[in-house]
């Protein structure tokens, strides 16, 4: 061990330190307390033998300060003193000391003590490994040991109020392997988390940078964070990634889309953190991700993030969908549906700021649709505004009943739509 000494006396200094040394340990030596701290700061230290009473700083105060300055970590101390009265012993313990030496010192007693403090710091150094295993544990994906989302979370709003800071891009990659259910039911649920793990290592061998960071966002879901990257940027690195997952050459044989596991890309760039938020660059992420799923799947989309709101318009009548998107084009983005079905599939992958629905369309009608989307963790929080002929009081009896947010009747007031949407966004 590397033993601090501070001593003001010459003749004490010279003999313990003849002490430690022949205790098997090396020796630093300080003649005062001012002299310790820089000594401190400057060397590797693992135990301090601190005379109580030295001019200027005494012991006491000088245990404080490095207390003070090591914050929770425990380095022991044991107070040198020709005082062996009670208070003196609670003064110590009280200042921060772990043990005691009574002048004139014993070699024995303090090579014994030193051989104590030794146990004790070997036991602090084992409990501080296993807290940063169970830290690393508590972070990490169990079966791909990549960042778990909550750890991932973490580390990707560091990043976001860095970029804040320094009004850099910051960009976002949603990955997710194409036809994992169908991989699964054909091949089993072992060979399914296979082949999690070697995409998880193909996306994690692609990032070139230490801050790129991936973490596992759910069963095939993948995601990466990449900051000061631009669109650009993000698009090669999602390329990279696509293509190297596609020359694993896993076999899939219920894959439509390759004859070997494959994997979709959705990405975001915000290159100012002023007009968005983390939420909104990965949602449009997801949003990005399912249109390459919606495109025949193994390719990648990205996008510039905007503080453009996304609506579904979900009503089989044509020349409604064409009103409202209209009106709503230079506002939002705008995605469609024509049953309730279709609904809930859109809603569940792309996550939309709003829902504008049709209570009455063949198949499942707004009713159940909206029903569905309340009761449904992922998607009960989006706002639902049902669209109808029905008169007011009607639409307000269907609204309350199902937990939609609000209605509006047909034929449709654009002023008064416009608001209602409007409202919502906001």
């Amino acid at each position: 061990m590397h033993v601090l000494l501070v001593e003001d006396s010459a003749t004490l200094r010279c003999a313990m330190t003849a002490y430690i040394l022949d205790a098997g340990h090396q020796a630093l030596v300080a003649e005062s307390g001012e002299q310790a701290l820089q000594l401190l700061e400057n060397s590797v230290v693992d135990l301090i033998i601190m005379d109580v009473e030295m001019p200027g700083l005494n012991g006491f105060e000088t245990t404080r300060l490095i207390r003070e300055w090591l914050k929770g970590f425990w380095l022991p101390i044991i107070f040198v003193t020709g005082k062996n009265d009670e208070k003196s012993y609670t003064d110590g313990i009280e200042a921060g000391g772990d043990d005691y030496l009574i002048k004139p010192i014993s070699s024995v007693i303090l090579q014994a003590k030193i051989h104590a403090m030794e146990r004790i710091i070997q036991m602090r150094d084992k409990l501080s490994q296993l807290n940063d295993k169970l830290e690393k544990l508590s972070q990490t994906d169990s079966l791909t040991q990549v960042y778990n989302r909550r750890a991932f979370d973490d580390i990707a709003q560091k990043y976001w109020l860095a970029a804040t800071r320094r009004h850099s891009s910051i960009s976002v990659l949603m990955l997710d392997v194409d036809h994992f259910k169908l991989y699964n039911d054909h091949y089993g649920h072992p060979a399914g988390d296979s082949c999690l793990v070697q995409v998880s290592a193909a996306i994690k061998a692609s990032l070139l940078r230490p801050e790129d960071t991936l973490g596992r966002y759910g069963g095939e879901e993948f995601i990466v964070i990449l900051p000061d990257t631009d669109r650009q940027g993000a698009e090669q690195l999602a390329s990279t990634i696509r293509r190297n997952t596609e020359e694993l050459q896993i076999e899939h044989k219920g894959s439509s889309t390759a004859a070997v596991v494959s994997i979709s890309v959705g990405g975001a760039t915000c290159n100012s953190t002023m007009h968005c938020s983390l939420e909104e660059l990965i949602k449009q992420a997801d949003q990005a991700l399912y249109k390459s799923k919606q495109a025949g799947r193994n390719r990648v989309t990205t996008e510039d993030a905007c503080a453009h709101k996304t609506v579904l318009i979900v009503d089989n009548d044509q020349l409604t969908l064409e009103i409202v998107t209209d009106l709503l084009r230079e506002h939002c983005n705008i995605v469609t549906a024509d049953d309730g079905q279709e609904c809930l599939n859109i809603a569940r992958n792309i996550l939309p700021d709003l829902i504008l629905l049709d209570t009455h369309m063949l198949g499942m009608a707004g009713d159940e649709a909206c029903r569905q989307l309340k009761g449904t963790p992922r998607t009960a929080s989006i706002p639902v505004i049902f669209i109808s002929s029905d008169d007011h009081n009607t639409q307000i009896k269907r609204v309350k009943k199902v937990g939609a947010n609000d209605c509006v009747q047909k034929p449709l007031d654009k002023d008064t739509l416009l608001n209602k949407v409007s409202r919502y966004l906001l």
